[in-house]
């Protein structure tokens, strides 16, 4: 199908929505599902309005081209609207793209220490802040959900939870190792050391996602402890819940209400199942494409911090940036990104062209 015949369909399902939703009753399942897909055709279909305009006030102007009289001013036309046409024409194909219908979605944010003992743990909670920070930049809610601290200030393992709009779409690119190449705070010798934290970012669940069974699940309660060992809480309000049929495991300590414990531990189990399910559909029909810009496995090493450098690369797409504390501060973090999705984009738009 050509460019052309596609974005005729697109209008044409636009119009046929607005003439059905026009004479619905409202409310119902059918209801809902068409308000949400004319909700998403509508901005395809005024991006291609603006695309229309500019090819009809191109021909326009190239008439206007035989007038003596305005040919200096049709020129000047022609030429803008020329330079112009093919930016929107990209515009409307990055937005005839296939979405990932989770990308709207708020995120539960898991990182761990890896290789490297305590300096491992200190940059695990160096990665944490600066989502935190990023999620400040963008007006998201940052809500720490579970943390393991370390008694010198780092972060064995920490889950946050995410929310705001399109948060897993300019997320979901971080899953993976990051690695850290610095002279420890700990090390008195002055040498670099390479260290890794594990980054997962998982796309949230709603309860109409994932289907639960009381029966498939085993829920344990044990006393919060904090950093060292020592016990934080003298209940047992702790709560760690283990979905039988996967052995998907998922805890809580945070509170020291027993109940909102089990809630948070219920919230990142079903993001955790969620994220499974597509998992195992993304696997079956996405490998080409996640070669160009990872696959988000938490195996896989994504990028480098390296302090003595000042620098920051990411090594699916060969970027190296020489902002590294404007990055870990979650200013410049948009400047790694971006480039991952266009990246992303590209390699989509190759695959449908070709």
């Amino acid at each position: 199908m050509s460019l052309e015949e596609n974005l005729s369909r697109v209008v044409a399902r636009h119009d046929e929505l607005r003439a059905l939703l026009s004479t619905s009753a409202g409310g119902g399942e059918g209801f809902v599902r068409m308000s949400r897909e004319l909700a998403d055709l509508t901005p395809v279909v005024e991006a291609i309005g603006r695309l229309d305009d500019a090819k009809a006030e191109l021909a326009g102007a190239r008439v206007l081209l035989d007038d003596p009289d305005m040919r200096d001013l049709a020129r000047e036309e022609v030429l803008r609207l020329e330079a112009e046409i093919p930016a929107l024409e990209h515009g409307v194909k990055l937005l005839l793209l296939p979405r990932d219908e989770a990308d709207d979605r708020g995120v539960i944010l898991e990182v761990r220490a890896g290789t490297g003992g305590d300096e491992a743990a200190l940059f695990a909670g160096d990665l944490l802040r600066m989502y935190e920070r990023y999620a400040q930049e963008r007006g998201w809610r940052f809500e720490v959900m579970e943390a393991n601290d370390t008694d010198i200030g780092g972060i064995k393992e920490a889950s946050a939870a995410i929310s705001g709009r399109g948060v897993f779409a300019r997320l979901k690119f971080e899953s993976g190792v990051h690695r850290v190449q610095r002279v420890p705070v700990t090390e008195g010798g002055g040498r670099i050391h390479t260290s890794a934290a594990t980054v997962a970012v998982l796309p949230e669940a709603e309860e109409v996602d994932v289907e639960i069974e009381e029966k498939d699940l085993r829920i344990d309660t044990y006393r919060s402890q904090g950093a060292g060992g020592q016990h934080v809480n003298t209940t047992d309000s702790a709560v760690r819940i283990t979905h039988l049929p996967s052995g998907v495991v998922a805890q809580c300590q945070d509170e020291k209400s027993q109940h909102k414990n089990k809630a948070k531990a219920m919230r990142m189990l079903r993001t955790k199942l969620y994220d499974h399910a597509r998992q195992t559909v993304d696997d079956a029909r996405a490998e080409a494409r996640r070669v160009q810009v990872g696959s988000g496995d938490r195996s896989e090493r994504i990028r480098t911090y390296n302090f003595p450098q000042g620098r920051v690369t990411d090594h699916r797409i060969g970027l190296t940036l020489h902002r590294l504390p404007e990055v870990l501060a979650g200013t410049a973090l948009d400047e790694v990104i971006e480039p991952l999705i266009a990246e992303d984009q590209a390699t989509r738009m190759a695959e449908i062209a070709g």
